[in-house]
Parts: C-alpha cells; sequence; structure tokens
C-alpha cells in the first residue's frame, strides 16, 4: 500500500541557495523590502495528494508544468522526524514565489507522493541526493547539502512560529532549475534508499 499523509502537507520556498541567489535582487523591493528571516510555508490541501504510479491532470488551457522535485520530514509523536518520503511538487509556471498562489499550486493531484516513507533512522538529510527524469532524460540532479536550512534546523525555525502534529510533512523545498513538463510525459524522481516516484500527465478531457 502507497505511503498516504495523514496530516498536512506543508511546502518551503527559498530552501536552497540557489534559488535565494537568483531571487535576491527581489528580495529588497516593495511590499516587502527585505529578505525573509523565518521560512515561507504553503500548504498542498489534500486535493492535490496523488500517490506513485497514478496519472495527474493537466488542465486543457495549460500547456507545461513546473516539476518540483523534493524530500519531505514525515512528523512523528514526539515532533521528531519519523521518515523521509519523495514528493513531486507540481505547480502552473508563475512570476511570483513569495506567495504563491493557491490556484496555482494547489490543482487536483498537483502533489506527487512517494510510494514509500524511508525511517528517519537510516537516513542522514543532509546526504540527500534526487534525480528527475521526464520520459527517461535527466532533467536535473538536486544535492540536500545545498539547503539554506538543513532539516532539523528548518524543523526547529518552524516550531519557533507555529506547531506540527503528529502525521503533518514538511518538505525540505525545491532547487533552481525546476524542469517542464506537458501532458503525455513520464516523471520520475529517484534518490538513493527510496522506492522511486512515477506520475505520468495526462490532458484534462473536454
Amino acid at each position: 500500500m502507497s505511503f498516504i499523509p495523514t496530516g498536512t502537507v506543508y511546502g518551503v520556498l527559498l530552501n536552497f541557495h540557489a534559488e535565494v541567489e537568483a531571487l535576491a535582487p527581489l528580495m529588497t523591493q516593495a511590499p516587502y523590502k527585505a529578505p525573509p528571516k523565518a521560512p515561507i510555508l504553503y500548504v498542498k490541501t489534500a486535493n492535490t495528494w496523488s500517490p506513485s504510479g497514478s496519472a495527474i491532470t493537466v488542465p486543457s488551457q495549460v500547456d507545461a508544468v513546473e516539476v518540483g522535485a523534493t524530500i519531505a520530514m514525515v512528523i512523528g509523536p514526539d515532533n521528531d522526524v519519523e521518515g523521509f518520503v519523495l514528493m513531486n511538487d507540481l505547480s502552473i509556471p508563475h512570476a511570483s514565489f513569495f506567495r504563491p498562489p493557491v490556484k496555482y499550486k494547489c490543482l487536483d493531484g498537483f502533489l506527487g507522493i512517494g510510494p514509500a516513507m524511508r525511517d528517519a533512522e537510516e537516513a542522514d538529510p543532509a546526504q540527500f541526493k534526487l534525480e528527475v527524469r521526464i520520459n527517461g532524460e535527466l532533467r536535473q540532479s538536486v544535492d540536500f547539502s545545498k539547503t539554506v536550512r538543513s532539516a532539523s534546523q528548518l524543523l526547529e525555525d518552524v516550531g519557533a512560529f507555529m506547531t506540527l502534529a503528529h502525521g503533518d510533512v514538511l518538505m525540505l523545498g525545491c532547487d533552481a532549475g525546476r524542469p517542464l513538463a506537458r501532458a503525455g510525459d513520464t516523471i520520475e524522481i529517484s534518490a538513493p534508499g527510496f522506492e522511486t516516484l512515477v506520475n505520468t500527465l495526462v490532458k484534462e478531457q473536454a
């Protein structure tokens, strides 16, 4: 049986150095006029969840979607990390990364979820490396040693302003250079020690 979250799934913005560097010139502009001091979170609502192996529908008016390959922490009963799971945080490409609109990130099926949780005791998130393949072609490699906040620091900083519950899921962030995929494409996200996450995009029927 595939892994399905039992709590709320949170995404995290600007947790890779390359992403921060790319957007740095915008951070001093209105309305914020300064880089963020705390983690920036958003929710991937339950309607977005797609188990590995399932097809994900792309709206008929959308030409391509952005593949947000990441690994997420699954929160344990003592607010510790119970395990890690691969995720494909899909979104419709949009200009602003500071306040991601729900209509771009929370479409039905727009979160591919890895088939199994990897136990936290056997994993070092600083060593995580994943690869994104679209139709078998390598399109992105992600090195989690290049995050702004480590997994433990991210958990601590989020815990400073909100309480995570047992079963909640907190992504480690998506790196810059996210590839685009289109209806008909098969997306594979793999990482050593994890079962590969696979989803195929299909076009919405008229």
